[in-house]
């Protein structure tokens, strides 16, 4: 008898879900099903779940398609689960291919073609049904989405727009995706949402685009390179009762979150200073992020993180700013900007740079006492608060799953499920930080070094 074994979540079980298990089913004679708890889930950054353990152990039952179904609760367990069960063959979808190769040991690992196209109304026991996303753009950051996506319960992301049919061909065949589109018009008409991945500069067309047609958007940062956009993007999406939001990861992950909480919670006193570093160094120049065209430099690619950091701590009422940017005359863009922030009882201070290194950490200066977010503080993972009397020093640890772009796509679908605003970034704060670019690029208060 060969016996087959596989795991999953089954969360919000549908058509996709009932065809993987049917071709493990015809691998062999006995078909073992691990659904992983809710714990298990948390730990290893799938996001989302919306059913309990005992609803998803019940859809997979009533399939009929499992010969015994067991409980995964930990990191480890699979391979465990194989020796006990004297399993011949492992078998999980192809999204995970090459990550269970190490299994190769203990029994055969197979990997599934993954069922493209999933509809929402092939959905049973749901309370929402999947939302059918849809990329645009097929660069570095839509590639890390994709994967980043399907720790998501709730939302299938299909198909993915673009210029170039060759590479849209290549990253669809990748990514297992059920379509890809040149035509804008027809790739809007099969998604129920879209994240936009493409340069700056033509964020804005496609957003309205996208709203006009009755999607929810997901905006990479910065949503607009122009305050007055921004804001006829927000006003279009309340006019269609739809969701517009500015993809800035670090605003929805636990550890940021919890961090600015504990900062303004009076521990450290009242809060005088920020300095917000991010810098990154390429191998290359011949990228996006050093062309004029596509708006690319220092401020407008790194400055939206730090930015966040210093608004979230210190609120939006700030009276005036000045910047000091570093632009070599071979270059077409800034390389290094330092700016300080000046509030009527604060101050804040951020750097950022494409073509200059620095420690990007995050400091928050009080009355009391200081916060320290090592670098990279925008994965915010640990810090510390820190007294003169170190012995009150305490630590914090909190999880921070793979790129972190789970996060934005958790709080994207359940803004749409639960029809709410976003909380985690209000739209005040994504027009302030459109504000401060837009003003950078006008050189307004800005000194240039050479």
């Amino acid at each position: 008898m060969r016996r087959i074994i596989t795991y999953g979540t089954y969360d919000l079980f549908h058509e996709g879900h009932r065809r993987l298990l049917e071709r493990a089913k015809k691998l062999g004679d006995y078909l073992i099903v691990g659904v992983t708890t809710e714990n298990y889930d948390e730990a290893r950054g799938k996001l989302n779940v919306q059913q309990s353990l005992m609803e998803r152990i019940e859809n997979v039952k009533e399939t009929g398609l499992a010969d015994e179904i067991i409980i995964e609760e930990y990191e480890g367990q699979k391979i465990n689960d194989i020796q006990k069960h004297n399993v011949d063959i492992f078998a999980i979808g192809s999204d995970w291919l090459g990550k269970f190769d190490y299994l190769n040991e203990y029994c055969e690992v197979i990997y599934l073609e993954r069922t493209k196209g999933v509809s929402s109304t092939e959905l049973r026991n749901t309370k929402h049904g999947l939302l059918t996303l849809g990329v645009v753009g097929n660069g570095r950051i839509a590639d890390r989405f994709v994967n980043e996506s399907r720790y998501v319960s709730g939302i299938t992301l299909e198909g993915v727009f673009g210029r170039t049919e060759s590479n849209l061909k290549e990253f669809a065949n990748k990514h297992e995706l059920s379509f890809y589109e040149t035509d804008y018009n027809e790739f809007l008409r099969k998604v129920d949402a879209v994240y936009i991945a493409t340069p700056h500069n033509t964020h804005y067309l496609y957003a309205k685009q996208a709203l006009e047609s009755g999607k929810h958007v997901l905006c990479e940062k910065p949503a607009t390179l122009v305050r007055s956009e921004l804001e006829e993007l927000f006003l279009l999406a309340e006019e269609k009762e739809l969701i517009f939001m500015e993809a800035i990861k670090t605003a929805y992950a636990p550890g940021f979150i919890r961090m600015v909480a504990i900062a303004k919670s009076g521990l450290i006193g009242r809060i005088i200073n920020v300095d917000a570093s991010f810098t990154k160094l390429y191998e290359s120049q011949n990228k996006r992020e050093f062309s004029k065209e596509e708006a690319g430099g220092s401020f407008t690619e790194l400055a939206t993180y730090p930015l966040l950091a210093i608004i979230k701590l210190l609120g939006l009422d700030v009276k005036d700013t000045q910047a000091y940017t570093y632009h070599p005359k071979e270059g077409e863009v800034d390389f290094f900007t330092k700016m300080n922030l000046q509030y009527s009882n604060a101050i804040a201070t951020l750097k950022v740079g494409i073509g200059v290194k620095t420690e990007g950490d995050l400091i928050i200066s009080g009355t009391k006492g200081y916060v320290y977010v090592p670098a990279p503080w925008w994965l915010t993972e640990y810090f510390e608060v820190r007294f003169e009397n170190q012995t009150h020093n305490k630590k914090y640890y909190y999880g921070f799953s793979g790129d972190g772009l789970r996060y934005e796509v958790s709080e994207f679908v359940n803004i749409i499920n639960s029809h709410r605003q976003a909380y985690k970034l209000l739209p005040k704060e994504s027009l302030f930080i459109a504000g401060v670019i837009e003003n950078f690029r006008k050189n307004i208060n800005v000194l240039c070094l050479e």
